[in-house]
């Protein structure tokens, strides 16, 4: 499948260090021929942190894919009736997002996206980026696993000796895994030894 002319939401949660391996993926995505809109939560607009400030990050993606950002619970749900996607992305997928996510609370731009995108039995890719994918996350990455139409990225432990509960997706997957979530399969293997990715 191709991705050309697709519409594709690409959301952003707040797990900062993950951004510069999610930022050529979503250059893949546009010179693949997508219409990437981007969707970011109000952490990732409005936090500055070591790995850069949050404006640096909206004029970067919105340079990136030539559009503006979604950066409102208002101006997400259109993506459901009005503007409808062919796929959303949400990479990175901080824990916190992630259990939001799982129990249906939609309380930033990126998760109503996601909701909205739903809402229309498109799929929904998500990357996750969390220290606590095997702690108490763990039966929230779960539910979400078993959900229809969410498709994950494979991740796996980015470094089991020091944070033994810490899973990351392998984001260079990002396309493929895009194209076969519209193809209604969910990429296999979806766990990965990503620690040897390092």
């Amino acid at each position: 499948m191709s991705l050309k002319g697709k519409k594709i939401g690409f959301g952003l949660t707040g797990s900062h260090c993950t951004y510069d391996a999610v930022f050529p993926e979503i250059e893949k995505l546009v010179n693949a021929g997508a219409e990437v809109l981007p969707v970011v939560t109000f952490t990732v607009k409005n936090t500055e942190t070591r790995f850069g400030k949050g404006e640096d990050w909206v004029q970067r993606i919105e340079e990136l894919t030539g559009n503006k950002i979604i950066d409102s619970i208002v101006k997400a749900e259109p993506l459901g009736p009005k503007i409808p996607l062919d796929c959303m992305v949400i990479a990175p997928l901080t824990g916190n997002s992630m259990s939001k996510f799982a129990n249906a609370m939609t309380d930033s731009p990126v998760l109503m996206a996601a909701k909205a995108t739903l809402r229309n039995l498109k799929p929904v890719v998500l990357g996750i980026s969390t220290n606590d994918a095997l702690g108490l996350n763990g039966v929230n990455l779960m539910r979400l696993m078993a959900t229809k139409n969410l498709f994950f990225i494979p991740f796996g432990q980015d470094d089991p000796v020091k944070k033994p509960n810490s899973m990351v997706a392998r984001m260079e997957m990002l396309s493929e895994t895009v194209i076969s979530a519209m193809n209604g399969t969910q990429i296999q293997p979806v766990l990965v030894e990503r620690y040897k990715d390092n």
